[in-house]
């Protein structure tokens, strides 16, 4: 009687197992089914062109503060009148699908792809608290819009006609760069942190436009959608070779300085009213960003040996009155023109007959100078010898 019984126990174990295999077999396919689902909802939201592997690819990983030796932040004005930075400005109308940065952006901000924060003049937070509402944002710069289909409370989308986009009026963008001295490479890099579209707005007087930052836009939430956008930045080559995050990568464009991140969180106007000083400043601030990894070594024995000798050229050649100045490079030395290095020399050329002439009749002039200082002194010869005055005294005695 008592061998059923435990034999009962057994299947109801035998059982129990395999309805908990079961269970942890459907656990992990919802869970597998899911994290596929979102992942490709996620892909459907990030629109056509950017897949995950191009948005893996594009994200990179922080650089820790410890891994770091120097760091600077960048506060710049890109002047999109300038012909450096053109690229980001035109075209300023959609032709061929082709797109100039600010529409870029705006597409992006509308369909909910792109967070962007609030511009608070130094005080820039990215995070949730100051994000910016898309919909405040349209009504304030005075963009027309209409809600997109799927639109929602939580997720709103926004749909903006091309002619309704005031890419013509962005003129300008403020961007934030971090200037960073990496010791394991020994190398000095310049990252784009956040970029701010700025509106140049007249009144309905006309008079000097206004100045409207926008708001302020990761660099890194929009560098997987600038990877794809091809622009060309040369007039004399119009083939897209380069795209719109090479162009930030490689530091083409001309920014002016016009903050750095400070105790006081001043500006460089607010510092030094003089735009003279101002601009002092600005070119000092840029040399020593340029410089300073330069500043770490010292120089070798043979880099010494190279400047004294330029030095010593320089002086000699000023000392036979020719007036050329030697190249000088920013640590205050002359610059040694190494072999296929051409170096600029604005002076005017001399020929070395020309010179050797020139050295001669300084030369003989001295001479002649000196010749006229000293009057020559006319010495009285003896009249006779020794012998004749003996005899002479001789013949007295006689």
């Amino acid at each position: 009687m008592k061998l059923p019984r435990y034999i009962a126990a057994l299947s109801l174990l035998a059982l129990t197992a395999m309805s908990t295999v079961a269970q942890e077999r459907s656990t992990t396919t919802g869970v597998s089914r899911t994290n596929a689902a979102e992942r490709r909802r996620a892909l459907q939201q990030a629109g056509p062109g950017i897949t995950q592997r191009m948005q893996n690819a594009s994200e990179s990983t922080p650089m820790s503060d410890a891994d770091l030796e120097w760091m600077r932040v960048i506060y710049r004005e890109l002047d999109l009148n300038k012909v450096s930075n053109a690229p980001l400005y035109y075209p300023d109308e959609v032709i061929d699908g082709q797109k100039n940065l600010f529409r870029i952006i705006m597409e992006l901000v509308a369909s909910g792809q792109l967070p962007v924060y609030e511009y608070l003049d130094g005080r820039e937070i990215f995070n949730e608290q100051y994000q910016v509402k898309v919909r405040d944002m349209l009504d304030r710069f005075h963009i027309l819009y209409s809600d997109a289909k799927g639109s929602t409370e939580k997720r709103p989308r926004f749909t903006i006609e091309d002619a309704d986009v005031p890419a013509n009026e962005v003129l300008s963008y403020y961007i934030i760069e971090r200037w960073e001295f990496d010791h394991r490479t020994n190398k000095v890099r310049c990252n784009v942190e956040a970029l701010c579209p700025v509106l140049h707005r007249s009144g309905d007087f006309g008079g000097e436009a206004v100045k409207y930052p926008m708001f302020w836009v990761k660099y890194a939430d929009i560098k997987p959608y600038l990877s794809t956008t091809s622009i060309f930045v040369d007039d004399s080559n119009n083939l897209a070779t380069h795209t719109i995050s090479d162009y930030f990568a490689k530091v083409m464009y001309d920014g002016e300085i016009y903050k750095t991140r400070n105790l006081r969180n001043l500006s460089l106007m607010q510092m030094y009213s003089d735009p003279d000083r101002r601009k002092e400043v600005q070119d000092s601030i840029q040399r020593s960003l340029e410089n300073w990894d330069k500043k770490m070594w010292v120089p070798t024995l043979e880099e010494l040996e190279e400047a004294r000798i330029a030095r010593e050229e320089a002086e000699e050649a000023a000392a036979n009155g020719q007036q050329t100045a030697p190249v000088i490079d920013s640590e205050g030395l002359p610059v040694v023109a190494t072999e296929g290095a051409q170096v600029e020399d604005n002076t005017p050329k001399v020929n070395s007959r020309a010179r050797k002439s020139e050295a001669d009749k300084k030369k003989s002039q001295e001479k002649k100078k000196k010749s006229k200082k000293r009057p020559k002194v006319k010495r009285a010869k003896p009249s006779g010898t020794q012998q004749s005055a003996e005899r002479s005294v001789r013949n007295r005695r006689r």
